[in-house]
């Protein structure tokens, strides 16, 4: 009951608004603001808002809407260990095995995670070292540029 009344009361606020808007000679936008305006009466006059009033005050639904809450915090849970690694059991997942010729099994070189060591002496300054690698294409391809 006071659904519906508070919807007729905007509709005619909305086609008094309309109203105003048709005697300031603007019929488009007059025109636009009573099709707003008629929207809350169509609606009470569907059942639309009855139907909508009484999901909202029921009980039932609002325990309803609790288990999907609850399923989704389940479901959310589930994928956090899932991500973490964890079984069932609680224990960490084994690594999966490595298959021969996979980019993981060769990614590193052995020796790239040695640490370098330089020959330095106490008192003395170090030499820089000459570069191992050639690198007459880069020069070559700057020298075309005129770099």
């Amino acid at each position: 009951m006071l659904a519906e009344t508070i919807c007729s009361t905007v509709s005619v606020a909305g086609l008094g608004i309309a109203a105003v808007t048709a005697y300031r000679k603007r019929f488009l936008a007059a025109t636009r603001i009573a099709a707003y305006a008629l929207v809350p009466v169509a609606l009470v006059m569907t059942g639309f808002v009855e139907w909508v009033s009484g999901m909202v005050f029921d009980p039932t639904v609002w325990a309803g809407f609790g288990l999907l809450g609850l399923s989704w915090l389940l479901f959310m849970t589930t994928r956090a260990v899932e991500r973490r690694g964890l079984t069932a059991s609680g224990e960490p997942q084994k690594p999966a095995k490595k298959v021969k010729g996979s980019p993981a099994a060769g990614a590193v070189a052995p020796a790239a995670s040695a640490p370098s060591l330089g020959t330095a002496r106490s008192g003395s300054q170090t030499q820089p070292a000459a570069p191992a690698e050639d690198f007459s294409d880069i020069e070559a391809i700057l020298k075309k540029h005129g770099i």
